[in-house]
């Protein structure tokens, strides 16, 4: 056998590399038994691949040469090596691996970044969202707010305070009642949380004889914080009173579901 050509052919290379098939790699095992000049370039091109590796992904150069050692391992019965002129390392061929290799990895380490931002954003924006919502939320609640200092303190305003009645005794309510707007606010804060299918019917009362008139249901009781309700009222009322009617509200008032009641004070 021509060693030098052989060394010189490459397929030592792909031996230390791991791509050569199983035959073929049987076939350098044995010539590495035979020939320790062979033995000696493979030692070679395995300190500079090692060398490289360190250089490339200092933290993975075992890992990167663990097929080398395996293989060592399987022919470490050889003769010990006779010392032979060492044949200068292709380092342009081992360069290009390096390369190809701190390439791999660097299009590793930004394609994991880039998922990295891109998750980050994602919740960056969501986050933003968020705040956009409670801002919204507190503007609404701020405004709202306000509102409800304008309708009490309003002198055109009378408060009709409403008690409990036989039905729900600890229940209470308030009507804010505009006499010049023809408008009624509803304070139901202190009304208990009406029953699934059941809601809660306002009512305008005269009371010589004594006549109910609709003003409204108290929609959307669960869902609303303040549990303050606007209904519109150009009736002479004497009287206000809330009953706990089946959803969709009632024609007449069910008394014996009366809640709250309260007249409106004389002039």
């Amino acid at each position: 056998m021509d060693i030098q050509k052989y060394i010189s052919s490459g397929i030592l290379e792909l031996y230390v590399y791991g791509a050569l098939s199983e035959k073929e790699s049987r076939e350098v095992s044995r010539v590495l038994k035979e020939y320790p000049e062979v033995r000696t370039e493979v030692e070679e091109i395995e300190k500079a691949l090692l060398s490289l590796s360190s250089a490339a992904a200092p933290n993975n150069a075992e890992y990167l040469i663990s097929s080398i050692k395996e293989k060592l391992t399987k022919s470490s019965s050889a003769p010990t090596p006779v010392a032979t002129p060492v044949r200068s390392i292709n380092w342009i061929t081992y360069s290009g691996w390096a390369a190809s290799l701190l390439l791999l990895i660097g299009l590793f380490v930004f394609f994991n970044r880039t998922n990295e931002l891109r998750e980050q954003l994602s919740a960056e924006r969501a986050r933003n969202v968020q705040m956009e919502e409670q801002i919204a939320n507190a503007r609404n609640d701020a405004e709202k707010a306000e509102e409800l200092l304008a309708v009490i303190r309003d002198r055109n305003v009378e408060r009709v305070p409403l008690k409990g009645q036989d039905a729900a005794p600890e229940a209470f309510a308030s009507v804010y009642w505009n006499t010049q707007e023809n408008t009624a606010y509803i304070d139901a804060k202190e009304l208990p949380e009406p029953p699934r299918g059941k809601v809660y019917q306002v009512w305008s009362l005269t009371m010589q004889p004594l006549t109910p008139t609709s003003l409204g249901l108290l929609d959307d009781f669960e869902t609303d914080d303040n549990k303050v309700f606007s209904l519109e009222n150009p009736n002479q009322s004497e009287a206000f009173g809330i009953t706990l009617e089946p959803e969709g509200g009632s024609e007449t008032p069910t008394m014996e579901q009366l809640y709250v009641l309260g007249t409106v004070a004389a002039p």
